[in-house]
């Protein structure tokens, strides 16, 4: 396994929820890593963020990863959820929330 996907690896494991998108949770840089921000801010929930724009390296390992085209990609509890559609419509449909409460409250 290469240094970058040790790398993210690492981070999923260590973060209950983790997003790897554009921009940060402070400054999202596209309207779906905002979406995803908006979803978890939402919900009352702290998670940590990883900007694949600073660091290629990064964006293209990510992809690697969970063998997913685009960005951001969500993790809960590490697991990969998917990316900005899934998230919402687990959102709206209150999946989210009942993960959430599953695997992080416990």
């Amino acid at each position: 396994m290469s240094d970058i996907l040790k790398q993210i690896d690492s981070d999923v494991k260590s973060n209950k929820v983790i997003v790897f998108m554009k921009g940060t949770k402070d400054a999202p840089q596209c309207g779906f890593s905002a979406a995803v921000v908006d979803v978890f801010k939402a919900l009352g929930v702290d998670f940590e963020t990883r900007d694949v724009l600073t660091d290629n390296e990064l964006r293209e390992g990510i992809k690697k990863y969970t063998n997913w085209p685009t960005v951001p990609q969500v993790f809960v509890d590490g697991k990969f959820i998917g990316g900005c559609d899934v998230t919402r419509e687990m959102f709206q449909s209150g999946e989210l929330q009942k993960l959430i409460k599953s695997q992080i409250n416990t």
